[in-house]
């Protein structure tokens, strides 16, 4: 490097250079009512203490979230045979607001109503007869949906202030854009633009493993770790990446796509258009198309993939070597693909969640061994690995939390103006 080009480098200084206001600290008025609703219950000295701040700067925000009607005062437990005034504590007030989430499926859409703590309040499914569609009558069957949840909570649609979506394929989340997705026809589809012309809502759309993380970190195994993956099985293979409490997303929104990571050079199609991606070897489709040719299981109107499925897992239980080996295949694939995100982003915890979970030959005792030999593990310590078979509707949940935070960030993020 000649002396100029050493010169410039001096004048330009070191260390990352961070905008003025860092926008990953969200404003105190709102790290206080994320506080509460992350404990339930909790009093203004806890609040004080937990964010190391002030219990003056507590006390004047904690009047303000109460007057708009966001927190609420409660009746904290107290000791048997304590005198004296009861305790006071600080709850959110779940009718503060109600939000919708919507997963969208293949053949079955789930959807629930949560109000402003978290809570379920209504929920729905609607099944659906084909496995790819137009995105008019996607929008259309979310709508019937959401009409289903509200006659079950006797709401009227104005009581709604956000839904949130998710929906298998890639997704851009920030511009409201499916990219691309198995069960729609047609790229680059302003998806959330178009459910919010029809529900008269604003909406946030996310790939579905990412608002099953969502789901995970607000009440699942994840609630109190900074950083975990989650991949799931279903349709199709999915990740969703925590770190530092927060979901990961890439720089443009359509990360951790484990499913179309590479595990055999021009192996076999799928459904992305490319050949030997994961999924292709480990999802639903994949060991249904097994199934077709090593056993002679076909898919009529009268069998849904569901029906094989279960045909195929029913048979390896029985000792049927072929229908074993297809899981065993897919089982060293699935281990590949951990040991993969293993390798990669070292998490804390690792959780295997999706209804498929339940078919235990692809997260047998084996697998997992062979996860902890294809990791790198000198002198390191490998991380958990938790197995969670959720019901369906925990993907609308989490597909709710996601309109839950986009609706508190906004309700909560202006600070106190003295």
């Amino acid at each position: 490097m000649d002396e100029s080009g050493a010169s410039a480098l001096l004048q330009a200084g070191c260390g990352p250079i961070l905008p003025a206001h860092d926008s990953t600290v969200p404003p105190l008025r709102q790290q206080i009512f994320e506080c509460v609703r992350s404990h339930g219950q909790i009093s203004r000295i806890d609040v004080a203490k937990h964010l190391s701040v002030s219990p003056a700067s507590v006390t004047t925000i904690v009047s303000d979230l109460i007057a708009g009607g966001l927190l609420k005062e409660v009746e904290a437990p107290r000791d048997p045979g304590s005198r004296g005034r009861p305790p006071v504590a600080l709850a959110v007030r779940p009718e503060a607001g109600y939000v919708v989430g919507i997963k969208l499926s293949d053949l079955v859409h789930t959807g629930v109503i949560i109000d402003f703590a978290g809570r379920p309040v209504a929920e729905a499914r609607l099944h659906r007869p084909s496995l790819r569609t137009e995105v008019d009558l996607l929008v259309e069957e979310a709508d019937e949906l959401l009409t289903r949840m509200l006659a079950e909570a006797g709401m009227d649609r104005s009581a709604i202030s956000a839904v949130g979506l998710g929906l298998p394929g890639i997704v851009d989340h920030f511009r409201g854009l499916i990219l691309w997705s198995p069960i729609l026809r047609g790229l680059e589809i302003p998806i959330a633009r178009m459910m919010s012309e029809r529900m008269g809502l604003p909406v946030q759309v996310d790939n579905d493993a990412n608002v099953l993380t969502l789901a995970e970190l607000w009440y699942g195994a994840g609630r109190r770790l900074p950083d975990f993956a989650v991949v799931t099985q279903e349709y199709g293979v999915g990740m969703g990446l925590v770190m530092n409490h927060r979901l990961y997303r890439g720089a443009n929104s359509v990360g951790m796509e484990l499913g179309h990571t590479k595990v055999q050079l021009d192996g076999a199609l799928c459904r992305c258009g490319q050949r030997g991606c994961l999924e292709a070897y480990v999802s639903d489709y994949a060991l249904v198309r097994e199934a077709s040719v090593a056993l002679d299981l076909h898919r009529t109107e009268s069998g849904s993939a569901q029906v094989i499925l279960e045909s195929l897992y029913d048979q390896a239980k029985a000792g049927n070597e072929a229908a074993r080996t297809i899981f065993r295949r897919a089982g060293r694939f699935l281990a590949a693909g951990l040991a993969n995100v293993i390798n990669l982003f070292d998490p804390s915890l690792v959780i295997l969640s999706g209804a498929r979970m339940r078919y235990d030959y692809l997260y047998a005792e084996d697998v997992l061994k062979e996860v902890r030999e294809l990791t790198l593990n000198k002198g390191r310590k490998l991380p958990r690995v938790e197995i969670n078979a959720w019901g369906d509707l925990v993907w609308a949940r989490g597909a709710a939390t996601l309109a839950l935070s986009a609706v508190t960030d906004a309700r909560t993020s202006a600070e106190v103006v003295e």
